[in-house]
């Protein structure tokens, strides 16, 4: 069982924190479960809101992620993480090369369906659109492959 989930992209204002919502709401529907899930930035903008365009289009889905600050990885935040999902494979190796026990637990968000999910920094919203149907799709899988 996995009790740590940490999501990772770049900044931590875009794909993080939407999917960092999106599993926690879908987490806090199974009962008996007791998973944190959290974000953070490999070159996180600290402290910043999450991107205006994500917000918008996570309080049209019903969550609100406007408390969002942008957090920068660390060595203890990876160590801690039962399960690290990260929006590239480039994340993927960045990782693993900065905390070697890693190994095993770095997996894309886009994992089951063998695909990266492209940064939509400074995009318009329809390309913010398409990276939120690409994390709600790999929630979703998650989901299914770690409880049902």
């Amino acid at each position: 069982m996995f009790h740590n989930i940490l999501v990772v992209c770049i900044g931590n204002i875009c794909r993080s924190p939407m999917a960092e919502a999106l599993l926690k709401n879908a987490i806090s529907g199974i009962n008996g479960n007791e998973c944190s899930v959290a974000s953070a930035g490999i070159s996180a903008l600290v402290g910043h809101k999450a991107d205006e365009k994500a917000s918008q289009l996570m309080m049209a889905k019903g969550l609100d992620i406007s408390p969002h600050r942008a957090c920068q990885l660390n060595k203890q935040m990876i160590r801690k993480a039962d399960l690290v999902l990260v929006m590239e494979l480039a994340h993927k190796t960045e990782i693993e090369i900065k905390e070697p026990s890693a190994k095993g637990k770095v997996f894309r968000l886009g994992e089951w369906g063998n695909y990266d999910i492209p940064d939509p920094y400074q995009s318009d919203i329809k390309i913010f659109e398409s990276v939120l149907v690409q994390i709600d799709q790999g929630v979703s899988q998650w989901i299914k492959k770690l409880y049902r």
